[in-house]
C-alpha cells in the first residue's frame, strides 16, 4: 500500500481521523487495536494523546513518548483493503 498519512486530528476516545497522500480519509478506533501499554501507556492520559502529529519521513502519526503506527494498518483500517501477507521469498 505504501501510503504516507498527510494529516491527523485528534478525536473523543481513542479515536484519529486520518487523512492519506492519496485523499482517502476516515476515522480510526485505536481502541480496537492497542492496548495501552508499553510504549503505549501514555496515550490513556488524554493530554499526551491529543498531541498525536504527522512525522512527514516515516508517512504516519506519532506522539513524543515514541509510540508510533503502522501507516498500512491505518489506511487498510480507513479504506477497508485487506493488508498483503509478507513474502518471505521475496525477501532473499
Amino acid at each position: 500500500m505504501l501510503k504516507d498519512v498527510v494529516e491527523v486530528r485528534p478525536m473523543d476516545g481513542l479515536k484519529l481521523f486520518l487523512r492519506f497522500e492519496d485523499g482517502a480519509e476516515g476515522i480510526v478506533d485505536l481502541a480496537e487495536s492497542i492496548e495501552l501499554t508499553g510504549v503505549f501507556a501514555p496515550l490513556a492520559d488524554r493530554e499526551h494523546f491529543v498531541q498525536v502529529r504527522v512525522e512527514p519521513e516515516f508517512g504516519t502519526v506519532v506522539w513524543p513518548c515514541g509510540a508510533d503506527l503502522d501507516p498500512d494498518v491505518l489506511y487498510s483500517r480507513v479504506t477497508g483493503q485487506r493488508l498483503h501477507a509478507f513474502d518471505r521469498s521475496r525477501a532473499k
